[in-house]
């Protein structure tokens, strides 16, 4: 089952993709179309305005992003898809760098490793058993004999 936000935005997607030319609607897998339609939310309704545009008709992100996929996958020249794939791979390197800085795992070792030596044999304070002390007399005053 997938959640109410992607089926909100495949049935927005279907109502975009009313407005588009014969012609890229048939560049579109039928696979993919079959998918909107079994998967859009069919009590959400959505009107789309073809004399506006996508922000002034407050479309959704996830159905923005399925459009932008279908430019880049089906109506696109090749030299806006490799624009668009050179700008998704800059941005995921900026993020990538981004959470890098925010989570940099080497000053998190380097943290945990400042505890020195001695401290570390201070904490361990080994005792030993009763029952161990009074054996182990028992086995020097054997190896004694």
């Amino acid at each position: 089952m997938i959640s109410v936000e992607y089926a909100n935005a495949y049935s927005e997607v279907l109502g975009i993709l009313k407005f588009i030319s014969k012609e890229d609607y048939e560049k579109i897998p039928n696979s993919k179309i079959e998918l909107f339609e079994t998967n859009q939310n069919k009590e959400y309704i959505f009107e789309y305005d073809p004399n506006k545009t996508l922000e002034e008709q407050n479309v959704s992100k996830i159905a923005k992003a399925i459009i932008g996929l279908l430019f880049r996958d089906y109506w696109g020249t090749d030299e806006q898809k490799d624009k668009i794939i050179k700008k998704q791979n800059y941005d995921r390197q900026i993020l990538k760098e981004q959470k890098e800085s925010l989570y940099n795992v080497e000053d998190i070792f380097k943290k945990k490793s400042c505890v020195n030596e001695t401290e570390i044999k201070e904490m361990v304070v080994y005792k030993e058993n009763i029952f161990k002390k009074f054996f182990n007399k028992i086995i020097s005053f054997i190896r004694r004999k």
